[in-house]
């Protein structure tokens, strides 16, 4: 199996942050629905299921969005999609870009907008005119996310015990892909060991091998090549800090 080895000197960032397929258009456009949900900010919460915290809240400039069936058992978190409304008059051509950061259902919707993203989509000085129709028809189609300047980044969850149990969270994971299997070096047995996707966009391990963490993970766009990183995760790691691989995907 071939391996993408990636080296680098790594350093930590504390995180502040920082359907129903109706129709398809001819322009790669899905038909659905989308609603939106409350928050004091009009920004994503943060405790939403794809167990992103924070960042799940502000990622985006708060351009995010819970989904349905795009949820796919947390695989679809970190998604991104291009959502335009078609109520006549009131949307604008572009829409709104969104990250996928939660999972909800709603009347036949398979998006539930935060406040911003949702008013995002209405033309200059038309939003609450928008907000006033709570669900909307809408079109969407998946893009490539975009975090310019900014690396993949191994958070390790708040959740986490040191040094018995952990779990990590990709952060800033850019293109159009989802990350399928993530493994831990295991040094005495000289093997690698499978971390569990326990939900969302977490993966943990209990008993976790000592020392700095190398790991490795396939994703739908390397074609079944392992991407690896060497000591990515410090020996002495903490929850709620985020580890940068120095590596992005596209």
């Amino acid at each position: 199996m071939a391996v993408v080895a990636v080296n680098y000197n790594y350093f930590l960032v504390s995180v502040m942050v920082l359907l129903p397929a109706l129709c398809v258009s001819q322009d790669t456009f899905t038909c659905s629905r989308a609603t939106y949900y409350g928050s004091p900010d009009c920004l994503g919460t943060a405790s939403g299921a794809c167990g992103y915290r924070e960042y799940g809240r502000t990622v985006n400039n708060g351009y995010v969005t819970g989904v349905s069936k795009l949820y796919r058992n947390g695989t679809g978190c970190g998604a991104c999609y291009q959502v335009r409304c078609k109520v006549p008059n009131l949307c604008t051509d572009n829409g709104v870009n969104v990250v996928v950061t939660d999972y909800g259902e709603g009347d036949h919707t398979d998006f539930i907008l935060s406040a911003s993203a949702y008013t995002r989509m209405a033309q200059p000085n038309l939003a609450l005119e928008l907000v006033a129709y709570g669900t909307v028809d809408v079109e969407y189609r998946r893009i490539s996310c975009q975090y310019p300047n900014t690396n993949l980044m191994f958070k390790v969850h708040e959740d986490s015990r040191f040094p018995e149990y952990i779990a990590l969270v990709p952060l800033y994971q850019a293109g159009q892909t989802e990350i399928t299997v993530v493994e831990l070096w295991q040094e005495d047995c000289q093997e690698w060991r499978g971390m569990r996707r326990a939900y969302g966009a977490v993966w943990d391990k209990s008993n976790p091998p000592s020392g700095p963490l190398s790991l490795r993970f396939q994703a739908s766009s390397t074609n079944g090549e392992w991407v690896q990183f060497k000591d990515v995760i410090p020996s002495d790691w903490k929850a709620g800090v985020a580890y940068d691989s120095a590596f992005q995907l596209s």
